[in-house]
């Protein structure tokens, strides 16, 4: 069965995919992004000494400049990041949810805005970014020691603690992505003790392994497999989407999933949430070349091209599956665009992002309509269809699009002399399969041990009984919608919520 719908899908879009390719191909040509010229140093960019010690030694001269520019483009970054997550991201799942946990969904996203950035405070942060070994960090810069207004050897033009934040909002919204497998079902309780395990188990190691010095996949500071990943494809995507699928197994379907409709409430929010999300995604990506420069550009242009492709491609292959283009499937489209270009992002140049664009909406599109169906598993918000696959199918062609001509740094450090497959370096190829294998198996393994010990604990899911009462007025005796005959403080559930309660215990 599976096969077949493979095969089905295939025939669809392989034709118009291998001429995106081709012509990604021929486009890889183009001239390759410039370095920024060195800022001369004036009143207003001050001379400071980069962070320096025996644990963390850089070897940059001692001395680096603080760019006004850069630090403003980092500033802006780390703000339309944050906004993916609140409204953007909570917008988005709200709508997709049923009225009655519109608001508990929001809740979800808004609330580990101010639990991680705490945790990433105390010890997240160093964990994931001072120097250890080659799995996890350290405690240098346990509750934000060190980590002041001089540069740090990870982004010297800016200052330590504007890095630190940027990547704060990564870890925010990257826990906030799983809940849309837990939808409409997980305690707040369980929701806030599984979000913190996993962001110190789980999310911390990885982003040190990928992103922090001497980590497993570093491919600029000695990493054993040097795989490319801009801005967060393993880290960020693959690692939420795997534990999502996890999630939506362990924790099992929702009560009357497949006999009783369940669908989105309100479109118009989740249109609203992704059109958020497709601005905000500049920040994620563009903000990774951590300077105002050309590479910000060139993954700015990259992550739009890729995400108005991979809306064309989801929207155009359920157009001819159903007959009908729907909103939905265009945002869905677009959020699968934007999860597959960000790995490559600041590798890749436009027309490869178009045709990882394309070929990542339709591939998301089957994950979360046939493969879906096929095996029958709740994922209530198809976050594993648009994050779990679209992060490995991203990593994947980055190993095959990834160019010199676009990012001079390959050049440099572990990766030297090294690009991806159009650069004539299928190796490459082998790493990005290494990193994106053990990332799956951290992400899988992971997150059932910290599900099965968080049930223990406090348990998972919430009674049938409330469930069917919905999680806004159960877990947060609220209602996002109530009615004007809703005297002071008594709170009128929707008789449509009530009536499909019934049939489902009937059934």
């Amino acid at each position: 069965m599976i096969l077949r719908a493979l095969m089905a899908s295939a025939r669809t879009f392989v034709l118009p995919a291998v001429l995106l390719c081709l012509l990604a191909g021929w486009a890889s040509g183009a001239e390759p992004a410039k370095k920024p010229t060195t800022q001369p140093a004036s009143a207003d960019v001050p001379q400071v000494k980069i962070f320096d010690n025996e644990r963390f030694a850089i070897d940059k001269g001692g001395t680096g400049e603080i760019s006004a520019g850069d630090t403003a483009w980092m500033l802006i970054s780390s703000g339309l990041v944050l906004m993916m997550t609140g409204p953007g991201l909570a917008l988005f799942y709200s709508g997709l949810v049923r009225r009655k946990n519109v608001l508990a969904t929001m809740m979800q996203s808004f609330i580990l805005m101010a639990v991680v950035t705490v945790v990433w405070a105390i010890i997240g942060y160093s964990l994931a970014f001072s120097e250890g070994n080659a799995f996890i960090g350290g405690f240098r810069f346990a509750f934000m020691r060190d980590v002041g207004a001089t540069a740090c050897e990870y982004a010297p033009t800016i200052p330590h603690t504007t890095w630190m934040v940027y990547q704060l909002m990564f870890a925010i919204i990257t826990p906030a992505l799983i809940s849309g497998a837990y939808a409409e079902r997980m305690k707040f309780s369980a929701m806030l003790t599984f979000s913190v395990l996993w962001l110190l188990v789980i999310y911390c190691p990885l982003a040190h392994m990928v992103w922090g010095k001497g980590g497993l996949f570093n491919a600029f500071m000695g990493g054993r497999f040097p795989a490319f990943d801009f801005a967060g494809g393993t880290v960020v995507h693959i690692s939420s989407g795997v534990s999502a699928l996890v999630a939506a197994i362990v924790m099992g379907k929702r009560f009357g999933y497949g006999r009783t409709p369940m669908a989105p409430h309100s479109v118009v929010l989740s249109v609203i949430g992704a059109a958020l999300l497709w601005v905000g995604w500049f920040g994620f990506n563009g903000g990774s070349a951590l300077a105002a420069n050309g590479l910000a550009s060139s993954a700015l242009v990259a992550t739009h091209f890729a995400a108005a492709a991979a809306a064309l491609g989801w929207m155009f292959i359920e157009w001819l599956k159903s007959g009908k283009p729907t909103v939905l499937g265009a945002i869905s489209g677009a959020v699968a665009g934007l999860v597959v270009i960000t790995p490559a992002s600041g590798f890749v140049g436009p027309m490869a992002a178009l045709a990882m664009g394309f070929i990542g909406g339709i591939v998301c599109f089957t994950s979360a309509t046939t493969i879906k169906h096929i095996f029958n598993y709740d994922d209530s918000l198809d976050a594993f269809g648009v994050h779990g696959v679209g992060g490995t199918v991203g990593a994947l062609l980055t190993g095959v699009f990834a160019t010199k001509l676009i990012n001079e740094s390959i050049t440099t450090g572990t990766a030297a002399k090294l690009g991806g497959l159009v650069d004539g370096n299928p190796g490459q190829l082998v790493n990005q399969l290494i990193a994106t294998v053990i990332t799956w198996a951290i992400a899988a393994v992971g997150s059932i041990i910290l599900l099965k010990l968080v049930g223990a604990l406090v348990g998972l899911r919430v009674s049938e009984e409330e469930e069917y009462d919905g999680l806004d007025i159960t877990q947060h005796g609220e209602s996002g919608y109530n009615t004007e005959d809703a005297g002071g403080a008594t709170l009128i559930r929707d008789s449509i919520d009530i009536t499909e309660r019934e049939k489902a215990m009937e059934a």
